[in-house]
């Protein structure tokens, strides 16, 4: 039977149709098993339905806050071409493996990291592979490292609804996404990709954060809307999602991530979505 009219993972099947077949109603199960040696109590997942809205700052940050708030952390950059995670930490050089596992690396603050930038001879090298093997590779992330009892994982992904999304969603126990967007008024569209694909995957979203929101000057208080003017209450509304936080422009976020020191940096505009997240079930 052809590939095409398939609708069972039975390779040996040599039937022409799948009527009145036993297996034609068989669920493909495309989970990966956690590491026998890894916990993980919550994963989270943070996308977007376009790319440039800074959905690696707001992982980042949620990251940094999760930890301070004394619940151990964790991040799974699935941003497999794009790696920015390890940079925002200040982390640079190989992950180390064992025969038993790959060991993430750890933040100043004790937050575990797997990133393709920790696989690289250089970090600058470009990651140069096709779809099949980067999903591969989030998969390994799940399975293959050693995630020692991490109460909340954050997935950043890769923007738009492609391969790793698709992957993510189907083999990881993802408990619920957050969905990061920016003020122009592409947001609605992007918004609603986004909430789509969630709703085939049946995964619930937390809400919106909706970055570069604003910028607040430091000579006056007033705040600039650089953007335009935020459609985010329109967008929330259409979709009935939770507003959860609006970022602003911040030089000295930029600067943080810049150096390496997120974890340093000060801000208490994420309380909000930290408190959801640990009521979260």
């Amino acid at each position: 039977m052809s590939e095409q009219n398939r609708q069972c993972s039975d390779t040996g099947c040599d039937k022409t149709s799948c009527e009145s077949c036993d297996h034609a109603n068989t669920a493909i199960n495309f989970s990966a098993p956690l590491h026998e040696m890894s916990t993980v109590k919550k994963v989270i997942g943070i996308v977007s339905g376009k790319g440039g809205v800074g959905k690696s700052i707001v992982t980042s940050l949620l990251a940094a806050a999760m930890q301070k708030a004394g619940k151990k952390t964790a991040v799974l950059d699935a941003d497999i071409t794009g790696p920015s995670i390890p940079k925002a930490f200040g982390l640079h050089g190989k992950a180390n493996a064992t025969e038993i596992g790959l060991l993430p690396m750890q933040t100043t603050s004790g937050i575990e990291i797997i990133s393709t930038n920790l696989l690289l001879n250089n970090e600058t090298d470009p990651v140069v592979w096709r779809g099949p093997i980067i999903a591969g590779t989030v998969k390994q992330f799940w399975s293959d490292v050693i995630w020692t009892d991490i109460e909340y994982m954050f997935i950043d992904m890769p923007p738009g609804t492609g391969d790793v999304p698709l992957t993510v969603f189907q083999s990881l126990p993802v408990d619920a996404i957050i969905i990061v967007t920016s003020p122009q008024e592409l947001v609605s569209m992007i918004v609603g990709k986004a909430v789509k694909m969630a709703a085939m995957m049946q995964i619930p979203i937390l809400g919106l954060i909706e970055n570069y929101s604003y910028f607040q000057c430091p000579d006056n208080g007033k705040k600039y809307h650089i953007f335009g003017p935020s459609h985010l209450q329109a967008a929330a509304d259409a979709y009935r999602l939770k507003i959860l936080a609006e970022l602003p422009i911040d030089p000295d976020l930029a600067a943080a991530c810049d150096s390496g020191n997120i974890e340093n940096y000060q801000t208490n505009i994420l309380d909000n979505v930290i408190n959801i997240l640990k009521n979260t079930k």
